[in-house]
């Protein structure tokens, strides 16, 4: 006998950080900052089999793929244990665009195995967490997620061991692709940008605990934009097309941004540059969607 569990994780956008990965235990590591969960994220399918030999298989958007953290994910959760598990993930935005979709991917697979395995959920945000830590796609957003609507990243790591508290916001959001994707590994092991992104974004999160408002979420996340150099001309074009329209910011790390306000407007004013989206702020985090038995 053989069974799948689906499950949904929403996706994530940061607008500011602080790289804090020196801890030696991946549960530490991760990042300061700041951000929101998206209704539009990742549904994984998963299958799990008794096999004479362990082996892993995951497909995205019906593609065969390496997904190093998807498959780290799983592969902390089954241990030594003789099983063949098949993941099948639907991404509902692009990858390497800065909307947390390694991280939702994981985590929407972890969700599923832990329930077909009868682990604790804890696990599946441990799972995910640990493997985007690994492989550098990502550093806060599983915490980010683990907190939902609106959040600030007080101490590195997942909770427990961060410190990550909820703002209750809830908005439209826009989302906007308007450039090349960018590899968040990249960004991550360059000395000169790790140091501007650091320097600023512990600026931005000592500010932003004091004034805990979407508004000067924003407000600060242009700032940290401007700090850290990592905006592309792209980006910047297409903000001050959506300001017009209420409030935008880079999503780290990708050429892309999302923001408030009007939100029809600013979908129609971004179009012309690239892919848009429109979701909400998301409030109910990952969760089980269906139970199949074959």
């Amino acid at each position: 006998m053989s069974e799948t569990r689906s499950a949904f994780c929403p996706g994530h956008v940061t607008a500011f950080f602080e790289i804090c990965d020196q801890s030696n235990n991946p549960l530490e590591r991760g990042s300061r900052g700041a951000g929101l969960s998206l209704t539009l994220g990742a549904r994984s399918a998963v299958s799990a089999y008794e096999s004479a030999d362990q082996s892993i298989k995951v497909r995205i958007d019906g593609i065969e793929t390496r997904a190093r953290t998807t498959r780290d994910a799983i592969s902390f959760l089954i241990g030594d244990k003789p099983l063949k598990v098949e993941v099948n993930t639907a991404l509902d935005l692009p990858m390497e665009q800065g909307f947390a979709m390694s991280a939702a991917g994981s985590l929407s697979a972890s969700f599923a195995l832990c329930s077909l395995l009868n682990l604790p959920v804890q696990k599946a945000y441990e799972a995910a967490h640990i493997a985007e830590v690994k492989n550098k796609t990502g550093l806060g957003d599983v915490a980010g997620i683990f907190a939902g609507a609106a959040e600030i990243r007080l101490e590195p790591g997942l909770p427990p061991c961060g410190v990550v508290e909820r703002i209750e916001a809830s908005s439209p959001v826009v989302l906007a692709v308007v450039g090349k994707p960018i590899k968040t590994n990249d960004i991550l092991t360059d000395p000169v940008k790790r140091k501007k992104i650091s320097d600023s974004g512990k600026k931005c999160i000592l500010e932003f605990a004091e004034h805990r408002t979407l508004e000067h979420m924003f407000a600060l996340g242009m700032e940290f934009l401007e700090d850290s150099e990592l905006f592309s001309k792209e980006v910047l074009e297409a903000m001050v097309i959506a300001d017009q329209h209420g409030m935008a910011t880079m999503a780290m790390l990708g050429n892309s941004l999302f923001g408030i306000g009007d939100t029809p407007e600013m979908a129609e004013a971004l179009r012309p540059l690239g892919q848009v989206f429109i979701c909400e702020i998301d409030q109910k985090g990952p969760m089980l969607l269906e139970t199949v038995h074959s």
